[in-house]
């Protein structure tokens, strides 16, 4: 991409955002559950977690995604949280102060559930409106980089537990759980009426929990080591989409396992769910039955989700300069 990139393009990355101080912990919540209250115990469990953890390094952490996407495209990224600061409305509103007219938006979360990235579409659209044309990428599950990128992290990893165990280790591939009725309750579409196909986030966490899992084929790790479980099932008495950790954990135990390494596939970052869900609830629930719980580095600034991220918006522009005249807005070179 040339340096006369013009700059009223840019990329916008959405992430779900997080408290910066154990203060902002109850609007925080909130906010997730769009003003529904939650009991005072399930607020104070969640801060519990966070001050275990000191503060969850995810907007640090995405704003350098940002930083390190932007060095690559040579054009502004901005980034916006869903239910925390820097607002996803805030920053839209500041990206059309600066000019920007033509944007990709890149929704941080691969797999794709309707319920829970439409509410990142309709936050990003509703400030854009009639002055920003944007690409909107929903789901990307399957991008080869993303597979890479997991697998680079995972591989080392597993190839050192087992050697120490002398067999092969289990992996365990996670997503964050979501409530029954998100993929069970389809949104309208423009007409009022629900969409006939199933919600695709199991499917497509599990694609790529499946795609990450070949690339470790030729290095020994077969369909019969890995396994997959939703995480991070909320506290609010719905029912959640599982299997969960927990019981997988118990059955691999049942089955004469030692140690164990969990993969995240549904998370580009360290953050609560990470730190703490992973390294702290499931390595002491696990130690409880005898089985050790190994996590490899999540992704963070890994060069090659860097690259993904390129690709990714290096297309959403190709797609907009098809349908945009190039007198109105010019495209990168791609």
């Amino acid at each position: 991409m040339p340096d006369t990139a013009p700059h009223h393009q840019a990329v916008l990355l959405l992430a779900h955002g997080t408290p910066q101080s154990l203060d902002e912990i109850p609007a925080y919540l909130r906010n997730v559950t769009s003003g529904r209250p939650m009991p005072e115990s399930v607020v104070e469990e969640i801060r519990h977690r966070y001050s275990l953890i000191g503060s969850s390094p995810l907007t640090e952490l995405t704003q350098e995604q940002g930083r390190l996407l932007s060095q690559a495209l040579r054009l502004p990224v901005y980034v916006g949280m869903r239910n925390w600061k820097p607002y996803i409305a805030d920053v839209v509103r500041q990206m059309r102060a600066d000019g920007i007219t033509s944007a990709v938006a890149i929704c941080l979360a691969p797999q794709n559930s309707r319920t829970s990235v439409g509410l990142y579409r309709r936050a990003a659209f509703a400030e854009a409106a009639g002055a920003i044309e944007m690409d909107f990428i929903d789901g990307w599950a399957e991008h080869p980089l993303l597979a890479q990128a997991f697998a680079e992290r995972l591989q080392p990893v597993w190839q050192s537990v087992s050697a120490r165990i002398g067999v092969a280790a289990p992996v365990l591939f996670t997503a964050h759980s979501v409530p029954c009725r998100t993929i069970q309750t389809q949104p309208a579409d423009a007409q009022g009426s629900p969409s006939p196909d199933p919600d695709p986030y199991p499917v497509e966490a599990k694609r790529t929990a499946a795609n990450v899992a070949a690339l470790l084929a030729p290095v020994g790790l077969t369909a019969a080591d890995w396994f997959f479980a939703f995480q991070s099932q909320g506290m609010s008495g719905a029912t959640w989409i599982g299997p969960t950790v927990e019981d997988t954990l118990t059955a691999l135990r049942q089955e004469g396992h030692s140690a164990v390494v969990i993969q995240p596939i549904g998370f580009l970052c360290d953050h609560v769910e990470i730190l703490y869900d992973i390294d702290i609830g499931f390595r002491d629930f696990a130690s409880g039955i005898g089985l050790e719980v190994v996590r490899p580095q999540s992704l963070n600034d890994s060069p090659l989700l860097t690259a993904t991220l390129d690709d990714l918006a290096r297309k959403g522009f190709a797609r907009l300069a098809a349908k945009i005249p190039s007198e109105a807005l010019s495209a990168p070179a791609l």
